[in-house]
């Protein structure tokens, strides 16, 4: 499995790991979260000579699909989210509540739910729902390769705020609990923001999952 980050901006100064993730041997690709910069998305991609079979979206912030349509119209790939994420799109991204305009997003021509699975070339990324940053979001995870790519859920160190609407901490640290520390302490975890990191890494480390009365690590 090939995997590329792009740094993106919706606006200046907001940066977005937006992923190229494909088959080496077909060159069949997937991006997960071009949440700006689409000519610089779409360079990479010519770049890497990939075929792009679908755009990904974590969740429906703007700085997640802002880039959407642009991708979009240079490759032609449909667009998947989960369906709980359509209030977001409807709301441009959330833009307006950091009082940002930005046009209408492309919308996702495809909804996702738990457990889906989404394959290109040789390889699959498996769908996980993973709310609580927004009703939304979800992990896209490749047994195979130890890999997941969870957005605004997880990062080093540290989650994903959720004093936005839709946000609800306890239901963050659940599904941290329940979807992504169930998973090997090997899986790499490549975030919508930051460096990468491990599971196990953040299982040790994280602080905001050391309180020791929730007894996840058990």
């Amino acid at each position: 499995m090939l995997i590329e980050v792009v740094d993106v901006t919706a606006v200046p100064g907001l940066h977005t790991n937006c992923y190229l993730v494909a088959d080496e041997e077909t060159r069949q690709a997937v991006v997960i979260d071009p949440g700006g910069s689409p000519e610089a998305v779409v360079a990479r991609i010519q770049a890497l000579r990939l075929v792009v079979r679908w755009i990904l979206n974590t969740h429906g912030h703007f700085d997640h699909i802002a880039g959407n349509g642009g991708v979009q119209s240079a490759v032609g790939a449909d667009i998947a989210a989960h369906r709980a994420s359509e209030p977001l799109y409807r709301a441009r991204g959330g833009a307006g509540f950091f009082g940002i305009f930005l046009p209408a997003p492309a919308m996702p021509t495809h909804w996702l739910e738990d457990g889906d699975e989404i394959h290109f070339g040789n390889e699959v990324l498996t769908v996980l729902h993973t709310p609580g940053h927004t009703p939304g979001c979800v992990t896209f995870w490749s047994q195979r390769h130890s890999v997941a790519f969870d957005g605004d859920l997880l990062f080093r160190a540290g989650v994903g705020r959720t004093d936005l609407p839709g946000g609800d901490f306890e239901q963050l640290l659940e599904s941290i609990r329940s979807r992504i520390l169930t998973l090997p302490d090997e899986t790499v975890i490549y975030p919508g923001h930051g460096p990468e990191t491990t599971v196990g890494e953040e299982r040790r480390h994280n602080p905001f999952l050391q309180d020791s009365t929730r007894n996840w690590w058990v």
